[in-house]
């Protein structure tokens, strides 16, 4: 094998890739990660023993925290930057090593991760034998890489929250503990209870970002977004970034130009800081998936914020930019500048020479049904409960993505029994969001919470509704899981669920590749996991 990823749910024959990402991620470049983990880990070593000795680690842990975000899902294909990020990661792992020497302690040279330092002209080579396949036991790789793919959520998460100006040495500690635990001989049981850990750091790192979120910008309101264009020209921005929405809505106010969102950004509209920008025009277009058709079709330039970019066409490369740790070779990026502004002025000179947006559809799009939305609601949503009108909470978050299969998810949204409220968060929404399901006695039949992180939000619902209800499992609740997974946040989000002692959860439209089957079956027997099967089967069970 050239390469090997099994971290996103359209791996190759649900195996894995083995010649070229299905996402487009060449074999350098995901070779390049694999060692950018390997080093992470020996980082992380060290690390944990400058911790043990009191010796400072300024900056390590947000250093960590960017670097796994940048091996996530459609996030870079710039094998050149990722290279940078690991000669980064070499030199951090070092200078760790160097103050604690220096305060007496040593660090484990035993440890590969720790002691190795090839040229650059050797990390093809090393990358070959680092990857996730170098754990040989089938179980063990499988709890590693279920560990790994929740940290590389938590990561972004915290990444978006630490931007805001919001951190937690705890998160960034149990990364290091983490990251450190795959080079360590363990028991399943120690491995099992990390893994749990990681979703109890799952639930830590989204309240944190909602925080930073809230407090930032305000709690998301109900809104209606428009889907159609307007007559002047337009900047596109997607991915999920808030601070660089805020950047670009202030430095685009009265030239003429209008900003629209795209995919996860869409939630931004439903904030009160940015709804001040007239300039802020509305939704174009669907799910990240989509974007080649959507970009071309925009016509103005496009701002990519994060994770969620699909290699451009020929036809829209040369007013694509990306910012943050997102990269593709050969596109202009943005970078921050050390006040932590950044400067998008030329997108803004390149959109004026643009045409108006193409047209695509002409609709609206309502959203806005954050935590604090809905407690503001919920006399309103009980008495619903109470008199027989809602009989079922269904929650139908997570990601998009281009398997046929998940028409599934939209054929579910249109069966399901009109006395039922659809609670989404996350770009599965766009499978269902635009669809005239109605409303129970004012109250929409599809309540989007936000971003994927937003998840957060529905488990404070969930939890809000519990108490009310006097339950005391909130397994009691009318609710159930019907969740689209497509990339490493998704995980992190289940775990953060099965911490919070949700059971029965239904994950599609594949169970994850890197489940082996006997770790699979811990998550069936603890938590009764379940993979979807057709609409009308899985909601006649769901109705129970």
């Amino acid at each position: 094998m050239s390469m090997f990823c099994h971290q996103c749910q359209e791996t190759v024959k649900n195996v894995g890739c083995s010649k070229r990402g299905v996402c487009g991620k060449s074999e350098e470049t995901a070779n390049h990660q694999d060692l950018l983990i390997f080093v992470l880990k020996g980082l992380s070593l060290n690390y944990e023993k400058a911790g043990e000795l009191g010796v400072a680690r300024e900056g390590a842990g947000r250093f960590i925290a960017e670097a796994l975000f940048v091996t996530i899902t459609n996030v870079s294909f710039d094998t050149e930057k990722v290279n940078d990020w690991v000669l980064r990661a070499l030199k951090i792992r070092d200078e760790l090593r160097k103050k604690i020497e220096a305060k007496g302690g040593t660090v484990d040279l035993s440890q590969d991760c720790v002691a190795w330092s090839g040229s650059e002209s050797e990390y093809l080579a090393k990358a070959a034998d680092v990857g996730i396949l170098s754990t040989e036991n089938e179980d063990v790789r499988s709890l590693r890489a279920l560990l790994l793919f929740g940290l590389k959520g938590i990561a972004a998460y915290g990444d978006h929250a630490a931007v805001l100006g919001y951190e937690d040495e705890t998160i960034y500690d149990f990364m290091a503990e983490a990251l450190a635990s795959m080079v360590k001989e363990l028991t399943q049981d120690e491995m099992v209870a990390l893994v749990l850990k990681a979703g109890e750091l799952g639930v830590t790192t989204m309240a944190l970002l909602d925080k930073a979120n809230t407090e930032t910008y305000g709690n998301p309101e109900i809104t209606e977004v428009s889907t159609g264009v307007k007559k002047n020209p337009g900047i596109l921005i997607s991915g999920h970034d808030l601070k660089d929405m805020k950047q670009l809505l202030e430095q685009t106010k009265g030239t003429g130009v209008d900003v629209y969102t795209h995919g996860e950004m869409l939630p931004s509209h439903y904030y009160p800081a940015f709804k001040k920008y007239d300039n802020l025009a509305g939704n174009y277009g669907g799910a990240w998936f989509d974007q080649k058709e959507e970009f071309e079709s925009f016509g103005g330039p496009v701002l990519m914020t994060t994770n969620c970019l699909v290699p451009p066409r020929d036809s829209y490369k040369d007013r694509l930019y990306t910012t943050g740790v997102v990269a593709f070779p050969e596109i202009t990026h943005i970078d921050e500048k050390p006040d932590g502004t950044k400067d998008f002025s030329a997108i803004i000179e390149q959109a004026k020479s643009c045409t108006p947006p193409t047209e695509i559809e002409n609709g609206k799009i309502v959203g806005g049904f954050a935590h604090a939305q809905v407690f503001a609601l919920a006399d309103k949503v009980v008495d619903a409960v109470k008199s027989g009108a809602i009989k079922k909470f269904i929650v139908m978050a997570g990601c998009d993505g281009r398997h046929k299969s998940r028409q599934y998810f939209t054929d579910v949204a249109k069966q399901l029994p009109k006395d039922t409220i659809i609670l989404t968060a996350g770009c599965a929404k766009y499978r269902y969001n635009k669809l005239d399901l109605g409303d129970i006695g004012g109250i929409p039949r599809v309540l989007d919470a936000g971003q994927c992180n937003d998840s957060y939000s529905l488990a404070l619902i969930a939890l809000k509704l519990k108490e009310v209800f006097e339950l005391e499992d909130i397994n009691d609740l009318p609710l159930e899981f019907d969740i689209a997974w497509y990339e490493q946040k998704a995980v992190i989000v289940l775990l953060a669920l099965l911490y919070l002692g949700f059971k029965g959860i239904r994950l599609g439209p594949t169970l994850p590749a890197f489940l082996s089957p006997n770790v699979a079956q811990v998550l069936i027997d603890n938590f009764d996991i379940k993979g979807i099967t057709d609409p009308s089967s899985d909601i006649a069970d769901m109705m129970k």
